[in-house]
């Protein structure tokens, strides 16, 4: 084994157990949006330890909770720049020291006593809505000459805005201008989400909105550097790879060698604030066609010559900073790869995903628990010779498909129709059905309209209801093609019953497809998948 490959094999946590057929594209791994404490505990352990080393705290909480509030209060009030340095350094490897409950309990009091005055902003208000607009002619020569008569309002607005800045902006402003601190901005922003997940309180929500928007502009693309992530980059940079590569697990250096060589490409979003470590990364596949299951994507055959390939397909995208979590780093990256691809490799006609469906058995399961227990209530209330059917009663499941699945189910589950015997097949702990060939057969037909169904048609606020799909969808995807059993492992199954879906991105409609979703909620799909939506929608009017 080379240096290199033996310092990242030290240096990183190796998992040669990982489940390679946990293949995912997500705009956020699963791992972090879940807890985004737990994945920011990396750097927060290891400053942590650097913090307790060259500062001397007493090994009292309380103490020293005071210790650091007191840093932070001198960094957002200190009018002399001279000494500001090494009070943001003492802030920062201060909170690190602290405990997780002392931190949120940092966080809280920042976001409350470091808000904006309320009754400054309330004065301000007052004295501008007393002010009169100029009427008539004056309004008009004052609008083409002079502005003296609007100098009133000039002057309130201006303070009104400066107003309705928090105290906070401050302890941002300079901690961004500071050496790390736009990633301790990252993890500070972190430990507000876990935080905002136990406790949805109005201040919390709103020192998050504000520094969520402070590191939007602080990280728009215009500052960010794309960089191909090759086996040539320094060990430092690999070891991140490796370690924040949740959604398609790395198992060892030789799968870390295959995703940089040959038929892969590996491309990452540098900041020059936090070098060496990209915030976002993709990794690629350069194939004849578009996949259809993982197996393809991960090699089980040599890699086709480069020269031979039609296809780039997007297989994981991985953010490496929780405390990103909303800020859409991922469209940009996106675009600006298909070009640089389109450049380097003008041969790629088509630019497409392989992507899981994480909420489809969620949603699908919630449905045919909600039909059921439906059932039953209009059963017991149900006066004789009532044969009515309630409002909220749907049979999703089609005649010829409840018939095909009651008769290949007996050997498995029972029902009284096939919603009932659907569900109870679906949450078998051991997935049997995917063992029987007839079960199989009898359930690909309904699950893959009832996901079609769910991709195109269900929706939040406007937009798609699948995490996933929305992140394509507004980035200008179009959802292209559904792909049975494409994922048998156990997360595959759980997710979307081992369904997965290729978004296709077609370089003269990304941004008409974007707009138009981001405008309307508009989602663009292929003629193969609204067929099964409209199949659907034929047979129910035929019925009426």
């Amino acid at each position: 084994m080379n240096k290199k490959g033996l310092a990242i094999l030290m240096r990183t946590r190796m998992r040669p157990n990982n489940d390679l057929t946990k293949l995912s594209l997500s705009p956020l791994p699963n791992r972090m949006q879940s807890n985004p404490q737990e994945s920011s505990g990396r750097v927060m352990e290891h400053s942590s330890d650097d913090a307790v080393k060259r500062l001397d705290f007493s090994g009292n909480a309380e103490r020293d909770f005071d210790i650091v509030r007191g840093w932070m209060h001198s960094a957002i009030s200190m009018k002399e720049m001279e000494g500001l340095d090494a009070v943001l350094n003492d802030f920062s490897k201060g909170y690190f020291s602290l405990s997780l409950d002392n931190r949120r309990k940092l966080l809280r009091l920042l976001a409350k006593e470091y808000d904006f005055n309320r009754t400054q902003v309330r004065a301000l208000m007052k004295q501008y809505l007393g002010l009169e607009l100029p009427s008539g002619d004056n309004a008009q020569s004052a609008g083409q000459q002079d502005d003296t008569p609007l100098s009133a309002f000039y002057h309130l607005e201006r303070n009104l805005r400066h107003a309705l800045k928090p105290t906070y902006e401050v302890l941002f402003e300079r901690l961004n201008t500071h050496p790390g601190g736009l990633g301790f901005l990252s993890i500070l922003r972190a430990d507000i989400l876990s935080i905002l997940e136990e406790e949805n309180t109005a201040s919390l929500r709103a020192l998050d909105t504000y520094l969520k928007e402070k590191l939007s502009m602080w990280l728009s693309p215009a500052v960010l550097e794309l960089h191909q992530i090759t086996w040539d980059d320094p060990a430092s940079l690999l070891e991140k790879i490796v370690a924040y590569e949740a959604v398609h697990p790395i198992s060892n250096l030789i799968d870390l060698k295959r995703r940089l060589g040959v038929g892969r490409r590996c491309f990452g979003y540098l900041h020059p604030a936090i070098p060496g470590e990209p915030l976002i990364f993709i990794e690629v596949a350069l194939l004849k066609n578009v996949a259809q299951t993982v197996q393809e994507v991960l090699w089980d055959d040599p890699p086709i010559p480069e020269s031979e390939a039609t296809c780039a397909l997007f297989y994981s995208i991985s953010s490496t900073k929780p405390g990103l979590s909303g800020i859409n780093l991922g469209k940009f990256l996106i675009k600006r790869v298909i070009t640089l691809v389109k450049r380097d490799m003008p041969f790629i006609s088509t630019f497409a995903t392989l992507s899981p469906i994480p909420g489809f058995m969620q949603w699908l399961l919630s449905k045919l628990a909600s039909q059921s227990n439906l059932d039953e209530v209009e059963v017991a209330t149900r006066t004789p010779g009532d044969e009515s059917v309630s409002t909220f009663w749907e049979n999703i499941l089609e005649p010829e498909e409840e018939r095909l699945l009651i008769e290949s189910s007996e050997d498995f589950v029972t029902g009284k129709n096939g919603m009932e015997i659907m569900f109870k097949l679906l949450t078998l702990s051991n997935h049997e059905w995917i063992s029987s060939t007839k079960l199989l057969s009898a359930l690909k037909r309904p699950l893959m309209r009832l996901c079609a169904r769910y991709l195109v048609e269900e929706k939040k606020r406007g937009k798609a209801l699948d995490s996933v799909a929305n992140f394509h969808l507004q980035n200008g995807a179009i959802i292209e093609r559904l792909n049975w059993m494409a994922d048998r492992s156990v997360k595959g199954l759980l997710q979307s019953g081992g369904i997965m879906v290729n978004y296709v991105y077609r370089m003269e409609k990304i941004e008409e497809y974007a707009h138009s979703y981001f405008s309307t909620g508009q989602i663009h799909s292929s003629p193969d998948i609204l067929r099964y939506v409209e199949t659907k929608k034929l047979q129910d009017e035929s019925t009426e």
